[in-house]
């Protein structure tokens, strides 16, 4: 900790702090990321903070005190950092300076908090691109048989995250239930390696149904993992992990990644994310008219809305099957109306008559 944030901390627990001696935004977003953050969110996302700081809130902001901060300044910040980033990376710079004034204004450095008073741009709905059912047919008879069929049977019918296939342990899976249990996931964090964290949220907390087909390939990878260990021998590092290398650690995200892409390089299947193979599997599922609350509780969403709101191209198409079945449910139109839309098509005396005369006349 700076002498400068050892002096303000003190101050501020002796109620000392006067106008004119609030901290500058670097200074005290030094001390939100070293004492505050890293309490509340995962390491990957205070090293994200950091690099947000130094990338481009420091040098346009830094230097100014947090009572001299004024909305038409943070306003203009995001203007001027939408010419060069994009709207979403300014709605998460907007929600770090949110956050750690609102910490500020909590601490009391300052007396509000002036990016309340400011809107963040808008941010344009992306709508998602997964596999259609006859490309995910496509993807999964490509990986039929492999090493790592089922990790791909996982992403696709489970709606599992990368990282939480990744550090899915053995002790989590059930095979006589056929359940998979998530706990943990597998993180990057750079200056630590990979690290088993837990869920992102606590509704990814979760117990998911796997299908026969999930557990049979889990089953295989297993006996092929036990023979990698033997081999292996005293080089074999036990993180209990379903997916590991053929010593027994982890999967790189980035290696995961790239064996998806080569996958789908060979067989042809157009590029996607490999997120979307999550958005894949919640798809599929709509379509196939599995209510929304229940893809909800699978893939561990925090809100239905998100559900609904993701996927709004397979809602449409499911409103569409609801009408047809109300329609089979409650029987097609009244014979009344049926009788009138009849007549209303049926040509009328006066336009058969003049039918004739034309044709008598040819």
């Amino acid at each position: 900790m700076t002498g400068a944030i050892r002096r303000l901390a003190l101050e501020a627990e002796e109620g000392r702090l006067r106008p004119g001696r609030a901290p500058t935004l670097g200074v005290w977003l030094e001390r939100y990321l070293t004492e505050v953050a890293p309490a509340t969110v995962r390491p990957n996302t205070v090293h994200r903070y950091r690099q947000e700081v130094r990338l481009y809130i420091g040098p346009a902001l830094g230097k100014v005190p947090l009572d001299k901060l004024r909305p038409d300044q943070i306003s203009a910040f995001y203007q001027d950092q939408l010419t060069r980033i994009s709207a979403g990376s300014v709605r998460r710079l907007h929600a770090l300076l949110r956050r750690a004034l609102t910490v500020a204004v909590r601490w009391q450095l300052v007396g509000w908090n002036p990016v309340t008073a400011v809107d963040p741009p808008s941010l344009s709905r992306l709508e998602v691109q997964p596999y259609s059912e006859e490309e995910t047919r496509q993807l999964l008879a490509a990986v039929a048989g492999s090493r790592f069929e089922a990790r791909w049977l996982l992403g696709v019918m489970s709606g599992m995250r990368q990282g939480e296939v990744l550090g899915l342990a053995w002790q989590d899976v059930d095979l006589v239930e056929g359940t998979a249990r998530v706990r943990q996931a597998l993180q990057y964090q750079p200056g630590n390696g990979l690290q088993l964290v837990p869920p992102k949220t606590a509704r990814s907390r979760r117990t998911v149904p796997l299908p026969q087909v999930t557990v049979d390939a889990l089953r295989l990878l297993q006996v092929r993992q036990a023979e990698s260990r033997v081999k292996a021998g005293e080089f074999w590092e036990d993180w209990g992990l379903v997916f590991s290398t053929e010593v027994g650690t982890p999967i790189h995200p980035r290696n995961d990644y790239r064996d998806f892409q080569l996958i789908v390089e060979r067989v042809g299947l157009r590029r996607i994310r490999l997120h979307d193979l999550r958005h894949t599997a919640a798809s599929l599922m709509l379509a196939q008219g599995v209510p929304a609350r229940v893809v909800m509780e699978v893939l561990g969403h925090s809100q239905i809305s998100i559900t609904l709101n993701t996927y709004t191209h397979v809602s449409a198409g499911l409103s569409r099957e609801a009408a047809d079945r109300m329609q089979l449910l409650l029987g097609g139109a009244s014979e009344v109306v049926a009788a009138s839309l009849a007549a209303e098509a049926a040509p009328s005396a006066d336009e058969v008559d003049g039918a004739d005369s034309k044709s008598g006349a040819d």
